[in-house]
């Protein structure tokens, strides 16, 4: 019977731990609880930063540069805020801080919320676009990209609240506050949005519905075939009927 050392019984399983016990880990520079803690952020801090920037690979880098921020100011973190809101902030920071610096005239203030959508209009979506089931993640796999093509298309300021709020699943006043607009103007945005999703996803099913149910190329032969050959035994018939 291997015996374990009595130190080693009350070593704690670090995945199970809360953030903030794992922050405290990490405040040591504990590179288990850095990588537990990026693992469990990567996909928020991703979809946050992908909204706003708007590309893959600057999103991966804006993720990148916002743990390198946190884990090097850990210090700077105060325990009554959340971990997550706080990663969140600085992913959001270095992201529109790029946007910016690329269109410096532009902000997510730079918007005309005068039209308010009608009743009816908005798009009931769900609130992820993951799913846990493997088969079931690939059977949804065009459904998804269909999705991702209709969020890419919605303009910046749209697509980071839609993102924040349907996607991450934040209430509206989170969502407001990361973006540091009113939760009135986000839930106008947010319709907008929804609206725009819908007009999108419509638009790209209408131009699918021309390619439904093919039946070209081997088969369209294939029916060529037969009909000819049904033919040929209709006159062949009609030949022998008459002799």
């Amino acid at each position: 019977m291997v015996r374990i050392p009595a130190a080693a019984q009350h070593i704690p399983d670090m995945a199970a731990l809360s953030n903030a016990d794992v922050v405290a880990h990490a405040r040591t520079g504990d590179e288990v609880a850095i990588r537990i803690l990026v693992q469990r952020h990567n996909r928020r801090l991703f979809r946050t930063a992908r909204a706003i920037v708007h590309d893959d690979a600057e999103a991966e880098d804006v993720v990148q540069a916002t743990y390198v921020h946190a884990f090097t100011r850990l210090d700077t973190f105060r325990d009554e805020a959340q971990f997550t809101t706080w990663l969140t902030r600085i992913a959001l920071n270095e992201a529109l801080g790029r946007v910016r610096r690329r269109r410096p005239s532009v902000g997510l203030e730079e918007i005309d919320m005068t039209a308010e959508p009608r009743r009816g209009e908005l798009l009931q979506f769900p609130t992820s676009l993951f799913v846990a089931d493997p088969e079931a993640e690939f059977s949804r796999s065009e459904t998804r990209r269909l999705l991702e093509r209709a969020i890419d298309g919605l303009p910046d300021e749209f697509r980071a609240i839609f993102v924040l709020r349907d996607v991450e699943g934040m209430s509206t006043e989170e969502a407001a506050s990361y973006l540091g607009i009113k939760p009135e103007t986000a839930k106008t945005r947010l319709h907008r949005a929804r609206k725009m999703m819908r007009g999108a996803i419509e638009k790209q099913l209408v131009g699918a519905f021309t390619q439904l149910f093919p039946f070209d190329g081997a088969r369209c032969a294939a029916m060529a075939d037969r009909v000819v050959r049904q033919l040929r035994d209709a006159r062949s018939n009609m030949i022998l009927s008459t002799d």
